[in-house]
Formats: structure tokens, sequence, C-alpha cells
């Protein structure tokens, strides 16, 4: 049953296997494993991450473009449910036609850049979808009518979304294993569900035929093309299809944050970080999207307060304190991600799957 599930793609490695294992437990039951605001707004992000880098890593991992303008769809899915939830009104039909717009606009958007530029040379193709996603970013901040400008929108969910929404009372008090059964509990629910669909078919997409051409591309174009694939329409169909789901991530976010704006979905610091956990994770593995967007995202959230307790068991010694202090949770961020490289040059899954 877990093999036509996951493709037919196995972990191959116990210790993988066993991690994976883990976090998809701690996802699963993150409200009543790990009680607090934070802890499941923790655990929400990880999951969209998952199916944005997952995304990225059919770009980068399987079809080998490098591209720069993933934030962009990622905000167009936000900024599609954010649009028709705020001239809709807050409904279920909203949050769909926002989310399917925006995933349809961008696979429009890729298409148009693809056929463009996907015919030159990796670089310029990176530095095209570098200017687009730069020029949509200014274009959004201007809009302001439309766009909520730089301080972005805020939105409202259905009433069945929200807090005050509550379920159970007639089976239940109103809480589960203390708790509470809200709107809030079926957000969650909402977003995991919805990322873990997106990233079954992203599996199946890479294990299919079609994603075996594109790995063969990846490592030779030239060969592929000598033998009667067709270069150009395996990577634009791949670039349509990633940014689709990316979309499809970024109204899972807008869902989840009911607010979005150019800082939150469109920066070029999310870029780096989806970079980042590609690298981490391992390119090409779609597994690595799991471990890379946990360990980051948990990094992103946690290291500072990890430093905090270090920064103060170290107290009257000398230098520690002040190299271990919070205020340089980014410095020690970046020492984590080298030693990362160093250590798993193919990433935490590739090492795990006894990969150079």
């Amino acid at each position: 049953m877990i093999r036509p599930l996951l493709s037919g793609d196995l972990p191959r490695s116990r210790v993988l296997a066993l991690l994976l294992v883990v976090i998809l437990i701690c996802l699963a039951f993150a409200p009543f494993l790990f009680p607090g605001v934070r802890t499941v707004d923790t655990a929400a992000r990880i999951c969209i991450f998952i199916v944005l880098v997952a995304s990225y890593d059919l770009l980068l991992g399987y079809g080998g473009i490098v591209s720069f303008a993933h934030t962009m769809f990622f905000g167009m899915g936000a900024y599609g449910v954010a649009l028709t939830s705020t001239h809709m009104g807050r409904g279920f039909d909203a949050l769909a036609i926002g989310s399917i717009s925006g995933a349809a606009l961008a696979a429009v958007l890729a298409l148009l850049i693809g056929l463009f530029s996907l015919r030159v040379r990796a670089i310029f193709f990176a530095m095209i979808t570098l200017a687009v996603a730069s020029a949509v970013a200014v274009l959004v901040s201007q809009l302001s009518g439309l766009t909520g400008g730089e301080d972005g929108l805020t939105f409202k969910t259905p009433r069945e979304l929200g807090p005050a929404f509550k379920f159970g009372k007639e089976t239940f008090d109103g809480t589960l294993f203390g708790i509470k059964l809200n709107g809030k509990l079926l957000t969650y629910y909402l977003i995991f569900g919805g990322s873990a669909l997106l990233f079954l078919a992203l599996l199946r997409v890479v294990n299919s035929p079609f994603g075996r051409v594109l790995q063969a591309i990846r490592e030779n174009d030239f060969r592929a093309e000598a033998i009667g694939y067709r270069v150009v329409y395996y990577r634009v169909t791949a670039t349509c299809l990633s940014a689709a789901i990316a979309a499809l991530s970024g109204s899972l976010y807008a869902i989840w944050l009911r607010y979005v704006g150019p800082d939150t979905t469109l920066s070029m610091t999310i870029m780096i970080d989806i970079l980042l956990m590609v690298v981490i994770g391992g390119m090409g593995t779609i597994y690595g999207a799991v471990i890379g967007a946990t360990l980051f995202v948990l990094a992103q959230n946690y290291l500072q307060n990890l430093m905090g307790v270090l920064s103060g068991m170290t107290e009257g010694l000398p230098l520690l304190p002040e190299l271990l202090s919070p205020d340089r949770w980014l410095l020690w961020l970046g020492v984590l991600f080298i030693l990362s490289v160093y250590f798993f040059p193919s990433g935490v899954v590739g090492r795990l799957r006894g990969q150079r």
C-alpha cells in the first residue's frame, strides 16, 4: 500500500524512512503534540514550504533549470486568494477561484517566459527570470489601489476557518485531548491535507516517464535531443507545472496568514531560503524538500532561542557569551549551512542514500 502511495519511490534508507515518518507524525498531530500558537504556526509553515521547495526541486534538481522567479509564482497564488476574498467576500468559493486563478496565471506567465528564454543558455534564463520577478515585485508595490502596496492586504477567510467557529459540541465538550475544536484547527488541517496532496502529486510526476525524461535532459540535453525528445517542450512543461504548484502553495500560505504583502510572498529573501532548503535536503530527490524545509524553518524559529539558552549557560566565560548572543543567530545559521554543504555535498537525503 505504501509503495503505490509513494509512486514506487521508497526512501531507500532506514534512517531516512525513520526521519520522514517522524516528521509526518509530528506534522499530522502538531496541534495535539505541540499545543501553542507559535508551534502550530511553525508546523503550518513547514507544510507549505515543503511543497514550495519540492516544486522548485522539480525545476532545479530534476530539470537542471535555474530560476529566480519562484517567489513570484508563490506570490501570485497568495494574491489570487487575497484579491478574490476581498472582492467576493469570505467564502470557500472565493478561496477556490483565487487559488485556481493564481495557479493558472502563474502557469501562463511561466509558459511565456519559458517559450521566449528557455532556448538560451541557463545563465541567461536565470537572469531573465530574476528581471521579471523584480519587475513584478515593484509593480505589486506600486499598485497600492489593487494590491495594498507595501502594506499588503488583510482579508477574511470563511467563518468555518476562523478561531470563533466551534465544532464538536454535540459529541464533545468543544475540546479533544485538551485542544479546542475550532476553525483554526480546521485551517491547519486544510493546510496539512492540501500540502500532502500536492507533495504526493509531485512525487508522482518525478517518477513518471515525464520525470525520467527530465532527468535525462538534465544529464545531457544534447543526447536527449538526438534520440528524439523535444527538450524545450519538456523544460517549458516542467516550468509551468512547477509554477502552478508554487502558486497553490502560496494560496495555502495566504489562507493560513489571512494576509499577503510583498515581504511575505515576493521577497528575494524567500527565494534564497528556497535555494538553501533544496541544497540542504538534496537536489533531485523530492524527499529532500521535506528534510530541508523542516530543518530550515525550525532553525529560523528556534535557533535564536537556543542560542539565548547557550549564552546564559556560558555566562562568565570569556568570549563565548558574545559569540552565542541571540543577535548573532544569522551568523550561526550561515555556519550551519556551510557545514551542511561541506559534510553533505549531495544533501542530507543524498548522503543517507549513500550518494557522494
